[in-house]
């Protein structure tokens, strides 16, 4: 009898402690997340869309989480290749070699158009043509339309460490872009007259934009759109010849007005289906985005509090991308 009872005892000892194994082993089951990770190239309108990704993927979608992999862009590329890295939502394919070839292999997929209108090349603060009266401002150089117009107005941008000669900023070292706008400085003879700088971040150039434009002074170089710099500044793009592939990479005519796309990896459909089905959706556009980091870089608020601020600001965009269920639970978040 005793006998009976205490195998009993320790059957229930042992049912209960399978049970307790059971509970404690089920939440990390169910609510196991699937990585999504997107590319952090470095440049703020990127982390900007990061960090609406996030927000949506995390809040109107179960089971997933967003992580970030912060490397160069050509790194980055290269770890959406291997499938390493899923998602690249704002990428410059144009500015991307290998492009057609990596999406001809099936190795990049293009998922949709972020955005339809995006610009780069020199620019120039508007005041500096037309002036600015509420500033005491007079145009400086009233003639100025086109980059090879440049040629003649050294000395209306002095370089303070050569006065013989003009500054013109170049891109970040190590994009293409500014490989093409160094082709370009020495093929239109502003070598002659021009210093070209490279001041090795988008911060230090921007930086040495907002500190000129905030005096009033003269400033020509490398920008792109969309920034905060061109949401909060008004600048002006210089002309130049017409876009032609051939010539663009000698330096010879325009940059293309590119569509931002956003690309993934091979594996990303499999892995998220109905994520897809959202970035598929996904699109902004460069003022609106520009907006957001003007608000981002006057408040100095955090890229995550700029999203928030963009998606309450313009509520009809979660509309636009999520089916109404999945948009009415990012919107009791926000």
């Amino acid at each position: 009898m005793d006998g009976g009872i205490l195998m009993k005892n320790k059957l229930r000892n042992v049912l209960l402690l399978l049970v307790m194994a059971l509970i404690c082993t089920m939440p990390a089951q169910a609510f196991a997340k699937t990585e999504i990770v997107v590319t952090d190239n470095g440049w703020d309108s990127q982390k900007l869309h990061n960090e609406i990704a996030r927000i949506i993927v995390e809040n109107a979608y179960d089971g997933y989480v967003l992580k970030t992999s912060t490397a160069s862009s050509t790194m980055n590329w290269q770890a959406i290749i291997a499938g390493d890295v899923d998602l690249d939502i704002e990428s410059w394919t144009d500015n991307v070699a290998t492009y057609p070839k990596d999406v001809a292999n099936g190795d990049i997929v293009d998922v949709g158009v972020l955005a339809p209108d995006s610009n780069q090349g020199f620019y120039v603060p508007r005041y500096v043509i037309e002036g600015d009266a509420k500033r005491g401002i007079k145009p400086m150089a009233p003639g100025l339309k086109t980059v090879k117009d440049l040629a003649g107005y050294h000395k209306v941008f002095p370089d303070d460490e050569d006065k013989d000669k003009g500054r013109i900023y170049g891109s970040i070292p190590g994009w293409m872009a500014d490989e093409v706008l160094h082709k370009k400085y020495e093929l239109y003879g502003l070598n002659k007259n021009y210093n070209y700088v490279r001041l090795g971040s988008e911060a230090t150039l921007f930086a040495s934009l907002v500190a000129a434009y905030n005096l009033g002074e003269a400033w020509v170089g490398y920008c792109y759109e969309p920034t905060w710099v061109s949401g909060k500044l008004d600048l002006v793009l210089l002309q130049d010849e017409p876009y032609d592939k051939e010539l663009f990479e000698k330096g010879a005519t325009a940059f293309p007005s590119q569509q931002l796309k956003i690309v993934s990896s091979k594996y990303f459909a499999k892995k998220a289906p109905d994520l897809l089905e959202f970035f598929k959706k996904y699109r902004t556009g460069s003022r609106l985005i520009a907006e957001a980091l003007a608000y981002l870089d006057e408040k100095k608020v955090s890229h995550s509090e700029a999203a928030k601020w963009l998606l309450k600001t313009h509520g009809d965009l979660l509309d636009q991308w999520l089916p109404k269920e999945k948009a009415e639970r990012v919107r009791a978040v926000l």
